[in-house]
């Protein structure tokens, strides 16, 4: 038997992480589970910037907040959290390690070739590295999750 007690979804606000999310939140539906919506932001720490870090950070932080629907919030008791790092697969590994997570969902963009090399793999360092099981999700044309309503006019 499956007991998921806690879900984390790292969040990146791009379509996949989109898609990442609405899994995340059925998988913490249907298991009774608590839903952690993680957000793993550039360390802006001595970077010279024209912006205010603190704004950023703000903004970043409101962002992710309204990413969370009162579903997330009564019914999944969502965790928001927003973490600062240069090494977002690690960060990723750190909380869910701390917390406890009992599955990672998150978004890849599957990217081939030259391209993965270039740009690394946060997900991939993260199936590597994380003390529990990782779903990883790419955008695609077939959809899995049905709401409720759907199901029931099919039958």
């Amino acid at each position: 038997m499956i007991n998921l007690k806690n879900v984390l979804v790292a969040v990146n606000f791009d379509e996949t992480s989109n898609v990442a999310l609405r899994y995340a939140r059925s998988l913490a539906r249907n298991f009774g589970a608590r839903l952690h919506v993680l957000h793993v932001m550039e360390n802006l720490f001595l970077r010279p910037m024209a912006n205010d870090p603190r704004a950023i950070e703000a903004g970043t932080t409101r962002r992710l907040l309204d990413t969370l629907t009162e579903e997330d919030r009564t019914v999944l008791h969502a965790v928001p959290v927003i973490r600062k790092s240069d090494a977002p697969a690690e960060e990723i590994v750190k909380y869910a390690q701390a917390e406890q997570i009992d599955l990672i969902v998150m978004g890849t963009h599957g990217r081939p070739g030259v391209a993965h090399l270039l740009m690394g793999s946060v997900a991939e360092k993260v199936v590597r590295t994380a003390p529990c099981p990782v779903l990883t999700l790419k955008q695609s044309e077939r959809e899995f999750i049905v709401n409720d309503a759907t199901e029931a006019s099919a039958t």
